[in-house]
């Protein structure tokens, strides 16, 4: 009697002592309960690796691996294949010819699949191997939610047929009628969409932009825009109807700025939304910023930071009283740092406060004060008014104006811990811009425990990681020499081509780049005596504080980040 595919591949684990017989009995009992692919029990169970399986179906069945992130798949034959079919038996049409579709599958043995497809297709089926994890990110990464979008958006329309697009002006809205349309069914789960895909790709903010023609979809993924969806204008009000809602706002206004926020729930986790709606030429933009509790529970080991930069900072955390600055840019990390430290500073133990604008993060165990200055409820006026409240560590959102910094200072001179933002370029400028906003030099040289400058630098995505030749002229202009790069241990240099994984930018992830200025006796004295901030950094330097050039470098010589990203982040030496 012939052998089923079923049979030829359970034999092939025990020929191969992949399993025991023991094992297959429990696994095909686990099989019938939960009525998947026997393969699917075993990989669940541990017992085979993806990888390992598809190296033995490929050997045995005679029937050619594949990797599909070495591989672009053009548009017209992902349509050959629909979206819901692919993912129901995760497959993935890899080239049409003739009348034969070359098929991705994780499970070749899977006839079902391969007679649907081929019956749905009326093309004839060549399987191939890939991983089960390859094929759906591959998924993920072809369709995306496009063709559900695209079904979303049909649904919407409900046959509203060619006409031309007629702007309505705002006030001409039926703010009725826009509540009603926001609900139905199609507008939910677009928005929805919207949103979950922007969290399956890392994305951190979400822009939704009125055009003239289109309303525009795009997601910041490290740190980057890249364009997500263009969807009809027609749809536009209803959207931001939606958002409104969801995010408690006045959707009968339209001529001034808002802020809201929302949170949703996605395989198990609360991910907070903070909403900004802006009044442009075409309508509203609105701008959502992903917030994941789940980053701020990592700790500062887990934020990229170098090892002797990292114990600075538990050093000068562990302080009783003393304030610590962040500066940087907006989108630098700094929040994501301070929350961090807040994080392990969290105790039953201590008393702590933040005044922020907005709040962030809603953290357990902290209480939070958000500044609105329309009602007077201004930095300076919330920080004195916490200060009655017998606080132990502070965080001041960002120090704006003098009486803010005045009252902060002050704060970290009588027993608390102050943590804060500035913005400006390095760790030394701090202090001159302190001074510049008229506090007292001793008050500063009393105060600050450390400074730090930070960015955030893309990280080489993993899966399309290579290595790269850069000519020494390179390495000469910018000042590092064959023996610094020996002292590094740097033979090899690399970058990422660009894969499915990473949108084929080459990176995916960020980590944090520092450069701290620890204060000590010296650098009081000199910023007592108004010495220059060249100097005061020139000082620094020969104690051992590493520029933020220095700092990224070193996560290139390490072959974490690409030079092309070291000279995006760094202005200066």
């Amino acid at each position: 009697m012939k052998k089923s595919l079923r049979d030829k591949f359970v034999e092939l684990l025990l020929t191969n002592k992949y399993i025991t017989k023991e094992q297959l009995d429990l696994a095909i009992k686990e099989q019938k309960k939960r009525k998947c692919s026997i393969s699917e029990i075993l990989i669940l169970q541990g017992l085979i690796s993806q990888k390992d399986l598809m190296v033995l179906l490929s050997q045995e069945l005679n029937i050619p691996p594949i990797n599909l992130s070495k591989y672009k798949i053009a548009p017209d034959v992902l349509k050959i294949v629909p979206e819901r079919t692919a993912r129901q038996y995760n497959v993935l049409p890899v080239s049409a010819i003739g009348k034969t579709l070359t098929l991705a599958m994780a499970d070749p043995l899977n006839i079902f699949a391969i007679d649907d497809v081929g019956m749905l297709t009326k093309y004839r089926i060549d399987p191939v191997i890939a991983t089960e994890q390859d094929i759906k990110e591959a998924i993920a990464g072809y369709y995306g939610g496009h063709s559900e979008m695209a079904e979303l958006v049909k649904e919407a329309e409900d046959g509203g047929g060619e006409e031309d697009i007629e702007v309505v002006e705002e006030e001409e809205i039926d703010v009725t009628q826009l509540t009603e349309e926001s609900k139905k069914a199609p507008i939910v789960k677009m928005v929805d969409l919207i949103l979950v895909e922007a969290l399956k790709k890392r994305a951190s903010d979400i822009h939704i932009e009125p055009c003239e023609k289109e309303l525009r979809i795009r997601y910041r993924i490290d740190g980057a825009l890249q364009e997500a969806l263009v969807m009809p204008k027609r749809n536009q009000n209803a959207i931001l109807a939606r958002l409104k809602i969801m995010s408690n706002l006045d959707i009968t206004e339209s001529r001034l700025p808002q802020d809201g926020r929302f949170k949703i729930r996605l395989e198990g986790k609360e991910i907070d939304f903070r909403v900004s709606v802006l009044p442009i030429a075409y309508g509203s933009k609105v701008v959502l910023r992903a917030l994941d509790k789940a980053n701020l529970g990592v700790g500062l080991e887990k934020l990229g930071f170098l090892k002797d930069n990292l114990e600075l900072f538990n050093q000068a955390i562990k302080k009783p009283y003393g304030m610590i600055l962040l500066t940087g840019p907006t989108g630098s990390g700094k929040s994501t740092t301070l929350y961090s430290i807040l994080n392990s500073l969290n105790t039953a133990a201590k008393n702590i406060i933040t005044i922020e604008d907005p709040v962030e993060y809603q953290v357990e165990g902290i209480t939070q004060i958000q500044a609105n200055p329309d009602i007077g409820l201004t930095f300076a006026n919330g920080l004195r008014g916490l200060l009655r409240q017998s606080p132990d560590i502070i965080m001041v959102g960002e120090i704006r104006d003098f009486e803010t910094a005045d009252i902060a200072i002050k704060a970290s001179l009588t027993g608390e811990l102050v943590l804060s933002t500035l913005h400006t370029n390095d760790a030394v400028g701090s202090i001159t811009r302190l001074v510049d906003m008229g506090v007292e030099p001793f008050l500063i040289a009393s105060s600050l425990i450390l400074v730090a400058a930070q960015r955030l630098c893309r990280k080489i995505c993993p899966d399309c990681k290579k290595k790269v030749d850069i000519p020494k002229s390179v390495f000469d202009r910018m000042g590092i020499g064959s023996s610094e790069l020996e002292n590094a241990g740097a033979k090899d240099f690399f970058a990422g081509k660009g894969c499915q994984r990473c949108d084929d930018t080459g990176y995916c992830g960020r980590m944090g780049t520092l450069e701290v200025l620890n204060i000590d006796d010296t650098i009081r004295d000199m910023v007592i005596r108004r010495v220059p901030s060249d100097q005061i950094k020139a000082y620094a330097m020969k104690q051992g504080m590493k520029t933020l050039r220095q700092n990224a470098l070193r996560k290139f010589l390490d072959g974490n980040t690409t030079l092309e990203e070291v000279l995006r982040i760094t202005t200066g030496g």
